[in-house]
């Protein structure tokens, strides 16, 4: 039998690929919770900390750009490292501020220690966008676990 290994595709993106946007300038950042130990801010920057939800249950996080954006890449990472769940996000955008249109759903097993980090990296062809919408249901089984996220860029 003849045989031979190939390689894996395994192309990660790195920080030098693309042009991260500065959020915080171009952006109004809404959120239905936010731990005042864990704001928003620190997810739009690789080691700025990460967002927590001040109370358990559904949480929505929203970005309204100051001017429509062309979006070629969102970067998500989702962190758990004590409390085993099934988390759900629905990442959506709008190009009218009004109608969101799916980019995302998708459901991820928390289970320590094997089980902790959860990153997506969508690449994504959107001109026009106005605002971007992350939906979290932090345990689609209910309880008291809060939303987190550890990182969002976009670029």
């Amino acid at each position: 039998m003849r045989k031979r290994m190939i390689e894996r595709d395994r192309h990660e993106i790195s920080e030098t690929e693309h042009h991260w946007l500065n959020l915080e300038a171009l952006a109004l950042a809404e959120m239905t919770s936010e731990d005042a130990a864990h704001p928003l801010e620190g997810v739009f920057m690789v080691g700025g900390g990460s967002w927590r939800a001040a109370e358990s249950g559904e949480q929505t996080l929203r970005l309204l750009f100051d001017e429509a954006q062309g979006i070629k890449l969102i970067r998500l990472l989702f962190v758990e490292e004590s409390k085993e769940r099934t988390q759900e996000f629905v990442l959506r955008f709008s190009t009218d501020g009004e109608t969101f249109h799916d980019i995302a759903r998708q459901q991820y097993n928390f289970s320590a220690p094997d089980s902790i980090r959860e990153l997506e990296d969508y690449r994504v062809e959107l001109d026009g966008v106005t605002a971007l919408e992350l939906n979290i249901i932090p345990n689609i089984s209910g309880g008291d676990a809060r939303a987190s996220l550890a990182e969002w860029r976009i670029a």
